[in-house]
């Protein structure tokens, strides 16, 4: 096991929760928020992407398993790893805060969004966010660049799908604030909806557009 892999995973994943969440615990709006969240990927994909690969998230980390980019032992350790680094992002996040009362930035259905509706929406803004990491960073056709193009996969994706879930795209995002807060509503969804979306883009990435050898 890489324990410098690891400790990336933690630190990008408690940074994305921190720094994400909480933007938007702030009221940073939705453009703020969207650019925090796409900013810390972008950074830290620069900073750890050699180390660990800069995943920050459990459906990440299952895309690129399934893509054949990561083994099952690292796989788990990574998804264990960014869990207790979004817990501990928010926790810290509420103690700098003074409690839970802005919500820590949560990803909750707004008003008039069904379950089903959030769960297709998750799945294909992770998707988008996944088939970018394959394209770029494992195909090696975008270079020094690739973390831009997923830096900006991430903020255009919650752009989109912010008003609507949330745009988490990322079981460690919403189970930090939801542990810290207690409030599980709905969360099924933020867990089914990014792992399906990073299974589908590896899917599509080995099936039909990995480069050819």
């Amino acid at each position: 096991m890489n324990t410098r892999a690891l400790v990336a995973e933690f630190i990008g994943t408690f940074t994305l929760i921190f720094i994400g969440a909480g933007a938007g615990a702030l009221g940073a709006g939705l453009v703020g928020v969207a650019f925090a969240h796409g900013l810390v990927i972008l950074t830290f994909a620069y900073a750890y992407g050699h180390i660990s690969g800069a995943h920050f998230n459990p459906a990440v980390t299952v895309g690129l398993w399934v893509g054949k980019q990561i083994d099952t032992a690292n796989a788990v350790a990574y998804i264990v790893v960014q869990l207790i680094g979004g817990i501990v992002g928010a926790l810290v996040l509420a103690f700098v805060l003074g409690g839970t009362g802005t919500g820590l930035g949560e990803t909750v259905l707004a008003d008039g969004v069904s379950p089903i509706q959030g769960l297709v929406l998750e799945t294909i803004l992770t998707f988008f966010w996944v088939n970018a990491i394959l394209n770029t960073v494992v195909s090696g056709r975008a270079g020094n660049l690739a973390p831009v193009a997923i830096g900006l996969t991430l903020v255009f994706s919650m752009l989109m799908g912010g008003p609507l879930t949330g745009a988490s795209l990322n079981p460690a995002r919403t189970l930090g604030p939801a542990v810290i807060s207690g409030n599980f509503a709905d969360i099924w969804l933020y867990f089914v909806g990014p792992v399906l979306g990073g299974v589908l883009a590896a899917l599509l990435y080995i099936g039909l557009l990995k480069p050819k050898d």
